[in-house]
């Protein structure tokens, strides 16, 4: 049984199946197999049955009876390990159908298995990820990426954007809301009363004093204003602010871009953190791994962190609407 809060009867959530070419309908089966019957209650998954089957199949478990499904097919020809145009049209199609039923306030969250970015594009997906459809087509001005584990939870202040433009792009505005939505969500979302957020450099050295960058001094540093109940610190020294959390001295971080942020969550909590979007009206999670096409279909996918993005997305609802 996956140790999670049991789902409410009133609770509404969806799992898209993701790349059915990739892990997702491995990872999917064995995670609803691991349900309790109460646990199921108001799950719906956005996907076809063929590849959930073959993954359930492949991972040697059996799939509940009495979760309905939302498909058209598309993916019934699709093969595991070898993505196509197929593949791609079909992750587009489960992610949609699943978005459009949260717009019309059909779901509380949205669960979603791994796609292929480059996949999606071939098939007509005009965003850079999962991130970027689920704040436009839901009407969030403004969204934030963050990485939950056991033992780091951290945010991006940038998310899809090549490193060479991440200075350009920084904002003292645009990184102070997303301060503030991930104050808000330890607070919120994981019951943290007074959070203390650390807030990374961008430069070496956090800039020193400007020697080695100025965006430290005359960006991050005016978003530090106070924010209570949140502490607030930095700008810190990246290279080693995340042996300090480890240490307990921080609830989260903030990085600036993409890899400062992944790099040390994939290294210390790659099985067990989940990526979570903040500023939605909705909860939305998913694992914080890709579709691992060269695994897919042989029974060697890790589970851990879908489930943990389940059992997060349920216990985040729980704590919004409860």
């Amino acid at each position: 049984m996956l140790a999670t809060t049991i789902v409410s009867s009133a609770t509404r959530l969806g799992i898209t199946l993701g790349d059915p070419a990739g892990i997702g309908p491995e990872i999917t089966a064995v995670t609803l197999a691991a349900l309790a019957p109460e646990q199921r209650s108001g799950i719906v998954v956005y996907g076809d049955q063929a590849p959930l089957e073959r993954g359930a199949k492949a991972m040697g478990v059996t799939l509940p009876d009495d979760i309905p499904f939302i498909g058209d097919g598309t993916g019934d020809r699709v093969i595991a390990g070898s993505p196509d145009e197929t593949s791609g049209a079909a992750q587009v199609r489960y992610l949609e159908a699943a978005v459009a039923a949260a717009a019309r306030g059909e779901l509380d969250a949205i669960v979603t298995a791994p796609i292929s970015k480059t996949w999606a594009k071939r098939a007509g997906f005009a965003f850079p990820g999962h991130t970027e459809l689920l704040a436009a087509r839901l009407g969030a001005p403004h969204v934030v990426m963050l990485f939950a584990g056991p033992r780091l939870k951290v945010a991006l202040a940038t998310i899809h954007v090549p490193l060479a433009q991440v200075p350009t792009v920084l904002t003292t505005a645009s990184l102070r809301k997303t301060i503030e939505l991930v104050a808000d969500s330890m607070v919120r979302d994981f019951g943290i009363a007074a959070p203390r957020v650390g807030v990374l450099g961008l430069n070496p050295h956090a800039g020193e004093g400007g020697l080695l960058g100025s965006e430290d001094r005359d960006v991050i540093a005016p978003a530090l204003t106070p924010y209570p109940p949140a502490t607030l610190h930095g700008p810190l020294v990246p290279d080693a602010v995340f042996r300090d959390a480890l240490a307990g001295r921080y609830d989260a971080l903030v990085a600036m871009y993409h890899d400062q942020g992944l790099i040390p969550v994939k290294l210390v909590d790659f099985d067990d953190a989940a990526n979570v979007t903040l500023g939605l009206p909705i909860v939305r999670t998913s694992p914080d791994h890709g579709t691992a096409y060269d695994i897919a279909g042989h029974g060697r996918a890790r589970a851990t962190s879908m489930q943990r993005a389940l059992a997060l997305a349920i216990d985040m609802v729980a704590r919004r609407w409860t």
